[in-house]
């Protein structure tokens, strides 16, 4: 977290032990790309009013308030609380919140919508994380555990099994992308595009299918970063994924921010990867807020997406999936205003404009931290979000993305997109299409359909999922009674601050 200032590291708390475990996040949760604002009053409000009602239905239920949280029908009362302060925005009803049989109904009815989820990471937090390898080190070379002996302590080892529990057990999801960020210090990488590879390896192999996609960071302009491409499509990544800002760790000292225009640098990049037969390219935009822009202005033409429509009409051969959707993040009351008054959202809007503008269809959003940090903080902010991009791009170029394991696991995000309706008003007003059933047309292809014709899954292998390790492992753990942990992982602002 190299842009945070002495005061702002004083002033964040990990969010593993400073949040409640609550079926959704409370405040908003960051990881070390971006720093989190802190918690709204009408945030606490939520917290209070799923505190109480939570104390209420569990004593109904004979269970403790987490045990209750932990179920389909506490899922269900996180978001009566969301509609109970922001207004009617969910599909959620007290009714299913008190009644556990209503609300597992419902669960294990949508439990096998096919999901694919393509921007997820292992967790790292690199201070917290070096402290961990170390002790797990000294331990093996004492001997106390033979298996942590002979071989380097890895973030893998520390996390691998948290991850897998989190987003393919505890939640509905079926497919996954594990991602990365680039540094300019090799060892602030959040993983390096090896480690992503043998990772796949080890998931689809025990799974016996495709379970685990991956990445490969590109960093156009960095030395030698040609040829690190090379050797990076030698492991044969799903698809490629580049930050425009550089080094977005450390952004005071980012030394290579690129442009997808560029016809000098990046174009070099994009003609390798079109001769691999790798041509999904995944680039991290927005997430830069007025107040990071102030920190950094010389990073700010690389945030925003007015080099995207330029790229995606010179390659069109190539896909090119724009991460966070380009929201700009920031404080949620000004965005929701800035909606109100002119019916657009920073970037998100240019973003979605781009098809019109440029005649491309090879433009995609991915909504990664997007919906998570929305859907939390301003519910009507969410629901303009997805009309703007439908409307912009078509449902069938929105693709799925939570961002887990920095928000914990994805299955609150899944089950707000299973519940967000667009406003009527809102709907009338900007001419935006309802989003219709959990189920239905437009979520079905956001949350699978439009990945998997991406990723070139087809119906045969989205039907072998149903019964392979994996499917086995995690009817095993559903069997024995599922304990989600309802912990998030990144970083929360203090109570204090």
């Amino acid at each position: 977290m190299g842009f945070l200032s002495d005061r702002d590291k004083a002033e964040l708390e990990p969010a593993e032990t400073a949040s409640p475990r609550t079926p959704i996040p409370v405040q908003m949760v960051a990881s070390d790309e971006y720093a989190p604002q802190v918690q709204s009053p009408r945030q606490q409000e939520v917290q209070a009013r799923l505190m109480d009602m939570g104390a209420e239905l569990s004593r109904h239920q004979g269970l403790s308030r987490r045990r209750f949280f932990q179920t389909s029908a506490g899922m269900a009362a996180a978001f009566v609380a969301l509609n109970d302060v922001y207004g009617p925005v969910f599909s959620a009803s007290r009714a299913e919140a008190a009644t556990p049989d209503m609300a597992q109904e419902r669960s294990t009815a949508l439990r096998g919508q096919f999901i694919m989820d393509m921007h997820t990471h292992f967790l790292r937090d690199d201070t917290r994380l070096t402290g961990f390898v170390r002790m797990r080190e000294a331990v093996g070379q004492r001997g106390w555990n033979p298996d942590l002996s002979g071989r380097p302590q890895t973030l893998e080892d520390l996390k691998f099994d948290n991850y897998i529990k989190e987003v393919f057990l505890d939640s509905d999801t079926k497919a996954a992308l594990i991602s990365s960020a680039p540094s300019d210090i090799p060892e602030d990488w959040f993983l390096t595009n090896s480690q992503m590879a043998k990772a796949r390896e080890r998931v689809n192999a025990e799974a016996g299918g495709r379970r685990l996609f991956t990445h490969a960071i590109f960093t156009p302009g960095a030395p030698g970063w040609l040829e690190a491409l090379d050797a990076a499509l030698e492991l044969r990544p799903d698809s490629l994924k580049g930050y425009t800002v550089g080094d977005n760790t450390h952004k005071a000292t980012s030394r290579y921010p690129w442009r997808m225009d560029d016809e000098a640098v990046a174009y070099k990049g994009y003609e390798k990867m079109a001769a691999a037969g790798r041509k999904i390219v995944c680039v991290h935009k927005g997430l830069f807020s007025a107040e990071v822009e102030a920190q950094f202005p010389h990073l700010a033409p690389f945030a925003d997406v007015r080099d995207v429509g330029q790229a995606a009409k010179d390659w069109p051969d190539l896909t090119f999936v724009i991460y966070h959707s380009a929201y700009r993040l920031g404080d949620p009351a000004k965005a929701l205003a800035q909606f109100e008054e002119t019916g657009r959202l920073d970037w998100v809007s240019d973003l979605a404009e781009i098809p019109e503008k440029y005649g491309v269809t090879n433009v995609y959003a991915d909504l990664g931290q997007v919906f998570a940090q929305t859907m939390v903080a301003e519910p009507r902010v969410c629901a303009a979000l997805m009309g703007i991009l439908i409307k912009g791009l078509g449902a069938d170029h929105v693709c799925w993305g939570t961002d887990a394991v920095w928000t914990g696991s994805p299955q609150w995000q899944i089950e707000g997109l299973r519940r967000l309706e667009i406003p009527e008003d809102m709907r009338v007003r900007h001419g935006f299409a309802e989003l219709g059933a959990a189920d239905g047309s437009v979520k079905t292809a956001i949350f699978g359909g439009n990945n998997a014709r991406l990723y070139q899954v087809d119906a045969t292998e989205v039907s072998a999922l149903e019964n392979d390790g994996m499917a086995g492992r995690k009817a095993a753990y559903l069997a024995a009674g599922p304990r989600p942990s309802l912990r998030r992982y990144g970083y929360v602002r203090s109570a204090s601050a």
